[in-house]
């Protein structure tokens, strides 16, 4: 259990929740975390993710993509909460300047939002939400939504998998930066091809 002792960081409110799923670590766990995580939960599926890794390095896959398919229904429950909602129930989640920036990046990068709150430390609930307010189109959500949450989990596991448990404090160090900077690397090749072709 020292993976979970590694991982487990302050929650405040949600604290002995946390800390009664972190004892049962499995399989419906997981799925049930990563599903409400998509929608208000405030603890990552991760912290339940790699220790099952680490319990069973052969089913790092199939954990991965358990924690992907939580994920990803999840967020089309937000999806849909933010369509029925609309702006209104956004704000009740983001208030201020926070909701302008979500409703930039909406206008600005549409579904690239959506593939770096996936990715990232970037909220992903609150942009699951914000997609089905200004109205994504809902294909595309659910196909960037599994591949940028596939790609993140299955990233994760394989590391735990291959490297056992010194490498959970080089990802609770480390991943987040990779994460970030690998997005931040994706938009800029985005920008650039944009440019490029409105060049021709």
């Amino acid at each position: 259990m020292l993976g979970v002792k590694i991982l487990y960081g302050p929650v405040s409110v949600y604290r002995e929740l946390t800390e009664s799923l972190l004892l049962a670590v499995n399989p419906a766990g997981l799925f049930l975390v990563a599903f409400i995580e998509a929608i208000f939960f405030p603890v990552p599926p991760d912290t339940i993710l790699l220790p099952l890794v680490l319990f069973e390095p052969r089913l790092a896959l199939f954990y991965a993509g358990l924690a992907t398919l939580g994920s990803v229904l999840g967020a089309i429950m937000g999806y849909v909460l933010g369509l029925l909602g609309g702006q209104s129930f956004l704000r009740r989640w983001v208030r201020g300047e926070t909701y302008h920036r979500m409703q930039e990046l909406f206008t600005r990068y549409q579904v690239w939002a959506v593939g770096i709150a996936g990715f990232t430390p970037v909220p992903y609930k609150v942009v699951a939400i914000s997609a089905g307010c200004f109205q994504l189109n809902f294909r595309l959500f659910v196909l960037v939504s599994i591949i940028s949450r596939g790609a993140r989990f299955s990233l994760e596991a394989a590391f735990a998998a291959l490297y056992g448990e010194p490498v959970l404090q080089f990802i609770q160090d480390y991943f987040e930066l990779i994460t970030i900077l690998v997005a931040a690397v994706c938009l800029a090749a985005y920008a650039l091809g944009r440019r490029w072709r409105k060049s021709r």
